[in-house]
């Protein structure tokens, strides 16, 4: 199962079904500024330095889990302890995950749920403890350290295995009017203004109202 499915499906399971069971997507213009966002990360070289080294686009995977993906960055930093061994480098080497994303920080977990599966993936792969790791949100310019505490890992592995649940079963959920349709590009697909309540479309008009400004 590909990682950014559980970004998709904590927002929207109905999306995550959409885009990974029955392969469906658009694009508008917030998924284009982020495919532009992420192919300016993925241009980066390997950067190294007597401390640190900077890897881009470093695929991951777990067999435990039953995840993989490709992180937009990882930072390896010089430790006393605790990290992993890199060949041709002395030492130990603590791994930090950096994601880049378009937007803002987020109250809800999508985003840090996202990281922690990535952090799972680098403990497997690298037999180390990965303790925190970065988002970056570009469109303010500020980065948000993520503690991988317990909390969020049971979340996540939570998340996984609901994610696997829906991939097992191959169905796609109904559609459910929400305010985050206002923004999802699978909106013409999806079709949640079908739903048959006076009320849902009285909701739904208020959604899509233009905004002042």
């Amino acid at each position: 199962m590909p990682i950014s499915a559980l970004q998709h499906f904590l927002f929207c399971e109905r999306q995550c079904a959409l885009i990974h069971l029955e392969q469906q997507w658009a694009d508008n213009k917030l998924t284009v500024r982020g495919n532009i966002l992420h192919e300016k990360v993925d241009e980066g070289e390997e950067e190294k330095r007597p401390d640190v080294i900077i890897s881009r686009s470093l695929r991951l995977s777990s067999e435990k889990f039953g995840i993989s993906g490709v992180a937009d960055r990882v930072d390896f930093f010089l430790c006393a302890e605790g990290g992993t061994k890199i060949v041709g480098r002395e030492g130990l080497w603590r791994p930090v995950p950096v994601e880049y994303k378009h937007g803002v920080s987020k109250q809800d977990d999508w985003d840090r749920v996202q990281m922690c599966a990535q952090a799972l993936c680098l403990e497997e792969m690298l037999n180390c403890e990965v303790e925190s790791g970065v988002l970056f949100y570009w469109k303010v310019r500020r980065r948000e350290n993520v503690i991988l505490d317990d909390g969020l890992r049971g979340k996540t592995v939570e998340a996984i295995e609901s994610l696997r649940h829906m991939f097992q079963s191959r169905t796609t959920p109904p559609p459910v009017l929400k305010d985050g349709c206002r923004n999802c590009s699978l909106m013409d697909i999806c079709l949640p203004e079908n739903l048959s309540s006076t009320r849902a479309r009285k909701h739904f008009e208020r959604l899509f109202e233009p905004e002042e400004g």
